[in-house]
C-alpha cells in the first residue's frame, strides 16, 4: 500500500541509467502518487541543482561516472544538510551500506528491492523532511511572533494570544500532504479554520464540505467517491463524487467523529492507497485533494471505547488544531459583539445600537455553551425585537435562563451600590480606584473590556492604571 503525496520541496532522482530513471519515476508518480519530481543522469549537475533549492529529499545511485554517489553524499552532507538522501545501490553490500549510513543518509537500498519497500521509504523520508520542514518553521514563526498570510483568518474575529498562535502552527503545516484534524466544542468556528487552512495550501482549488454525520455505507460511498452509470438501480448517469470535484482543492469532512466504523474503513483505505473506486468501476482514481477533517468529539476517548478507529486516529492526527472554547477567550467579546451586531443590523436594516456597559459584564459571566454561534444568535435576536437606540438586555438575559443559568442576579452586581458593605464613605479618589480594580478583575485584566465596562477611553484607564502603580491620586 502506498500513501498520496504531494510534497511541497522537490525530490531529485540521480543516476546515469536513463531506463532506470524512467522505472523508479514512473513507480513513484503511479502508485507512489509523490509528484515535484525531476531527474538528472548527470552526478557534475546536481550540487547545482541543490543550490538553486527547494530540493528536499534526494534518491542517489552509488556507482556514477564523474562523480560517485557516495562523493555526492558527502558534499550534500555538508553544503545542504537540510536535505534527506536515499541512496540507491545495485549491490547488497554491508560495509558500503553502513559507510553511507555515516556519512548521513537516511536509508540505503537495493536496486532489486520489492517496489512497496521502496516506496515506503520514500514516503518515510518525505514523512521526516517534512516534519523538520514544519519544525523550523513553527520556531521561525513563533520567535518572530507574526504571521506571514494574516488575510487568510481576516474572517476569523478574534485578538486572543491563543488564536494567534493556532495561526502561526496553521502556517507553519498548511503545505504539509498529511491531513488535518480540526477539534472543538460545537460553534467554535472550526469550518472558518477549514476554509482559512484551504487558503493557504490550495486557495486555487475548490474547497468541497461534508458533513459526514449519520452517513450509511453505501450513501457515503457515493457521495464521496461518484458512480459510474448503472451502478445501481436509478443510476441512469454517472456521477463524480466529492473527492473529484475537490480535485487540486481541499475536501473538508465535518463530523467525522459521527462516521460509521464501515465508512472509517474506507476513508483510511483512500488516505492510505491515495486512491479510491467509483461504485460500479474497477478502475482506480487518484486522490487530489487536501483533506481536512473536524469534530466535536473527543476521538481519543471514542478511540479508546472501540467507536473510532486506531489506524484511522493515527493517521487524521498527524496535525491537531484544537480551537478553545468561547469561554476560555472572553476578551474577544467586545470584539465579536461588536462585529455581530453590525452584522445583523445590516440583515434587518436597522442602524447600530449602542448597548449599555452593564452588557459585557453579563456576557463575561456567561459561560457560552453554544460558543460563538450561541452569542451570534442571541445578538441576532436581540436585533430582530430592536426598536430604540440603546440595545436591550433582555433578550440576552432570557436565553441564558434557557441554559439554567442566572443572569439577572449576575448583571444586577454591577447595578448594585458599590458602597453597600462599606462603613465610611470612601474618597472620591478611592472610590474610582475600586471602580478601576473591580473591572479590571472583571475583564481578566484585560483594558478594552475594562474601558468600556467603566464607560471611559482606554488612554485614560491607562493613565488611572500608571497612577495606581506609582502610589498617587488625582
Amino acid at each position: 500500500m502506498s500513501e498520496a503525496l504531494y510534497p511541497a520541496f522537490g525530490v531529485l532522482l540521480v543516476d546515469d541509467e536513463a531506463p532506470w530513471l524512467r522505472s523508479l519515476r514512473m513507480t513513484l508518480e503511479g502508485p507512489g502518487a509523490i509528484s515535484n519530481i525531476t531527474v538528472l543522469t548527470d552526478s557534475r549537475l546536481v550540487m547545482g541543482a541543490l543550490d538553486r533549492g527547494n530540493i528536499g529529499l534526494v534518491l542517489l545511485d552509488l556507482t556514477m561516472p564523474y562523480l560517485s554517489g557516495q562523493e555526492l553524499l558527502a558534499r550534500i552532507a555538508e553544503e545542504h544538510p537540510e536535505v534527506t538522501v536515499v541512496v540507491l545501490s545495485g549491490l547488497n553490500q554491508i560495509e558500503t551500506a553502513v559507510s553511507c549510513m555515516r556519512l548521513g543518509a537516511f536509508d540505503y537500498l537495493v536496486k532489486t528491492d520489492e517496489e512497496d519497500r521502496i516506496l515506503e521509504s520514500v514516503r518515510r523520508a518525505i514523512r521526516m523532511q517534512e516534519l523538520q520542514l514544519e519544525n523550523k518553521e513553527m520556531r521561525r514563526r513563533f520567535l518572530n511572533d507574526r504571521l506571514e498570510c494574516p488575510e487568510a483568518f481576516a474572517p476569523i474575529v478574534t485578538n486572543n494570544k491563543a488564536m494567534r498562535s493556532i495561526f502561526q502552527y496553521i502556517e507553519a503545516v498548511a503545505k504539509s500532504t498529511q491531513p488535518i484534524l480540526v477539534t472543538g466544542e460545537s460553534g467554535v468556528g472550526k469550518e472558518l479554520i477549514a476554509r482559512a487552512i484551504h487558503t493557504l495550501s490550495r486557495g486555487d482549488g475548490p474547497l468541497v464540505p461534508v458533513n459526514v454525520a449519520g452517513l450509511e455505507d453505501n450513501v457515503f460511498t457515493d457521495t464521496l467517491f461518484g458512480h459510474k452509470k448503472g451502478a445501481f438501480t436509478g443510476a441512469d448517469e454517472s456521477r463524480s463524487g466529492m473527492v473529484e470535484q475537490a480535485a487540486e482543492g481541499t475536501l473538508f469532512l465535518d463530523e467525522i467523529g459521527d462516521l460509521s466504523l464501515a465508512c472509517q474503513v474506507k476513508l483510511l483505505r483512500l488516505l492510505q492507497e491515495g486512491e479510491y473506486y467509483p461504485l460500479g468501476s474497477d478502475q482506480p482514481k487518484q486522490l487530489r485533494a487536501r483533506i481536512v477533517v473536524a469534530t466535536h468529539h473527543d476521538l481519543s476517548k471514542k478511540k479508546d471505547a472501540g467507536g473510532f478507529r486506531k489506524d484511522l486516529y493515527f493517521r487524521l492526527r498527524a496535525h491537531h488544531v484544537h480551537i478553545p472554547p468561547l469561554r476560555e477567550r472572553k476578551d474577544d467579546i467586545p470584539l465579536l459583539l461588536d462585529h455581530f451586531l453590525k452584522e445583523s443590523a445590516e440583515v434587518f436594516g436597522k442602524k447600530v445600537p449602542s448597548y449599555p456597559k452593564e452588557l459585557l459584564t453579563l456576557l463575561a459571566n456567561y459561560s457560552f455553551p453554544g460558543n460563538l454561534r450561541e452569542l451570534r444568535s442571541m445578538v441576532y435576536d436581540a436585533m430582530s425585537v430592536h426598536s430604540s437606540r440603546m440595545l436591550s438586555m433582555n433578550s440576552f438575559r432570557q436565553a441564558m435562563e434557557v441554559q439554567g443559568e442566572v443572569p439577572a442576579e449576575q448583571a444586577a452586581v454591577g447595578e448594585q451600590n458599590v458602597f453597600y458593605s462599606c462603613p465610611d464613605i470612601p474618597t472620591l479618589s478611592a472610590a474610582v480606584d475600586q471602580l478601576v480594580t473591580e473591572a479590571m478583575r472583571r475583564s481578566d485584566n484585560n483594558q478594552s473590556m475594562a474601558s468600556r465596562m467603566l464607560g471611559i477611553s482606554q488612554p485614560a484607564l491607562s493613565k488611572r492604571l500608571k497612577l495606581q502603580r506609582d502610589g498617587k491620586g488625582e
